[in-house]
C-alpha cells in the first residue's frame, strides 16, 4: 500500500500529541502518586521545556546527519516510550529526567517534522503545513476525550499509558519506516549546519508572529474556564464551553487552511487570522454576557490557528542559513512564550482582574499583525531539488 509523503507526516504529529495528551490527562493521578503539591508537579514538568529548549538549539546538525525517517522513528516513539514509563516512578526527580529526556527528543521532533514538511510544500507546489499541525491539535482532542472515559472506567494510569504507547508504535512503526528524505529546496542554504541555532534579527518578524500567536493560545486553552467561572458564574457545561470552541475551531481552521492559503497567499490569510483573533480578544476583554464570550474564544481559537504555521514554513523557506536552524531558532522563542505566558497572565489577572488578562495581550497581537507583512503574498511554488546522494533515509 503506497502511502502518499505527507501522510507520514500528519501520523507523526497525529501520534507525538496522542501520546502526550494521554500523560496531561492524567496530571491528577500522577499528582497522587508522587505526593507532591501543584507547585512541585509544575516544576518537575518543567523538565521537559528544559530538554526541548536545550535540543531546539543544538540538534539540528544532528538530524542532518540521521535524515528524517531515523529522526522520526527516535523522536515518536522515544517520545511515547518516556511518557509511558513516567507512572512507574514513585519519585520526582525520576520524572524529571525522563521529561528532560523526552523534551530533547521533543525539539528534535518539532525542528524534523516542521523541515520535512516545508520541503514537501516545495517539491509538490502545496501546503501541508496548517495540516500538520492541526493533526497535532486533532491528537490533543481526541486523547483528551479518551483520557476522561479511561478515567472514568478506572482504568489505571499505568495501563493507560501502556496502551496509548502501543498504539504509538504499531502505527507509528507503519507510517514511519516507509518515510524518505523530501528534496531540499533548491533556493535553500547550501551550506554545512551549525552546530548551534539562535535567534537573529532576520527572524523578529517572525518570532512575533509566533509569540502572538501563543499568547492567544494561552489565554483560551489556560484562562477560559477561570473566565467564565469568575466573570459570569456560569455552569461548569457552559463554563467548559469557552476551550472546547477555542481548541474546535483552532483545529477544524488548521486543517482546512492550506487550500485557503494556496489560493490567497500566506500573508493575506495570516492578516485576517490576527484581526480575528484581536476582535475574539476585545470581545472576551469586554463581553456584556456570556455568549458574546464564547464568540470571542471562538474567533481566537480561529484567529491563532495558522499563523503560526505560517510562520514556521517562512522561516523553513530563509536562505540565510539552512532551514532546520531557522526553524529550531523560531521554535526557541515560541516555547518560553508557550510555557512562560499562561504563568504572567496569571499574574495580570491575579492584581488587574481576569478581563484585563485580555487587553494587555492586544499591544502584542497588533505587533503580530504588522509583522504578517514579512510573510509571502502567495502560496507554494515548486522550487524542490534532487536529494544529494550522500543523504540518508
Amino acid at each position: 500500500m503506497k502511502i502518499a509523503p505527507h501522510y507520514r507526516i500528519f501520523a507523526c504529529f497525529f501520534l507525538f500529541a496522542f501520546a502526550l495528551g494521554a500523560l496531561l490527562s492524567r496530571m491528577p493521578d500522577l499528582q497522587e502518586q508522587l505526593q507532591v503539591s501543584k507547585s512541585e508537579l509544575g516544576l518537575t514538568l518543567i523538565g521537559m521545556a528544559i530538554g526541548s529548549l536545550i535540543s531546539l538549539t543544538f540538534s539540528a546538525p544532528l538530524i542532518d546527519r540521521l535524515g528524517a525517517r531515523t529522526t522520526a522513528l527516535v523522536t515518536v516513539l522515544g517520545t511515547a516510550t518516556c511518557y509511558a514509563l513516567i507512572p512507574w516512578l514513585s519519585w520526582a526527580p525520576g520524572v524529571f529526567i525522563l521529561l528532560f529526556v523526552a523534551g530533547l527528543l521533543a525539539g528534535a521532533l518539532e525542528i524534523n517534522l516542521n523541515v520535512q514538511t516545508d520541503r514537501l510544500e516545495a517539491q509538490f507546489g502545496k501546503s501541508y503545513m496548517n495540516r500538520a499541525h492541526g493533526m497535532w491539535s486533532l491528537g490533543f482532542f481526541v486523547t483528551a476525550l479518551l483520557g476522561a472515559f479511561v478515567r472514568g472506567a478506572g482504568i489505571s494510569i499505568e495501563i493507560h499509558l501502556l496502551i496509548a504507547v502501543g498504539v504509538v508504535f504499531v502505527i507509528g512503526t507503519w507510517m514511519m519506516v516507509g518515510m524518505v528524505n523530501a528534496p531540499a529546496r533548491l533556493t535553500g542554504h547550501q551550506g554545512d549546519t551549525p552546530r548551534i541555532a539562535f535567534p537573529h534579527w532576520g527572524l523578529l518578524p517572525l518570532c512575533m508572529i509566533g509569540i502572538a500567536a501563543f499568547l492567544v493560545e494561552g489565554a483560551g486553552i489556560d484562562w477560559s474556564g477561570i473566565y467564565m467561572r469568575d466573570v459570569f458564574s456560569v455552569d461548569p457545561f457552559t463554563g467548559g464551553l469557552g476551550l472546547t470552541l477555542f481548541s474546535g475551531f483552532m483545529a477544524a481552521m488548521r486543517l482546512t487552511a492550506d487550500p485557503v492559503v494556496d489560493r490567497f497567499g500566506p500573508r493575506s490569510v495570516a492578516i485576517t487570522l490576527m484581526g480575528l483573533a484581536i476582535a475574539g480578544a476585545v470581545a472576551v476583554a469586554f463581553a456584556p454576557v456570556y455568549w458574546v464570550a464564547l464568540a470571542g474564544f471562538a474567533m481566537m481559537g480561529t484567529g491563532c490557528s495558522a499563523v503560526y504555521p505560517l510562520a514556521v514554513s517562512a522561516a523553513a523557506q530563509r536562505t540565510d542559513r539552512p532551514s532546520a536552524v531557522n526553524v529550531a531558532a523560531l521554535g526557541q522563542v515560541t516555547f518560553i512564550v508557550f510555557f512562560l505566558g499562561p504563568p504572567l497572565l496569571g499574574f495580570v489577572a491575579e492584581y488587574l482582574g481576569i478581563r484585563s488578562s485580555y487587553l494587555v495581550i492586544l499591544p502584542v497581537l497588533i505587533l503580530g499583525l504588522i509583522a504578517c507583512r514579512a510573510l509571502a503574498t502567495k502560496g507554494p511554488v515548486v522550487t524542490a531539488g534532487v536529494e544529494p546522494a550522500s543523504s540518508h533515509g
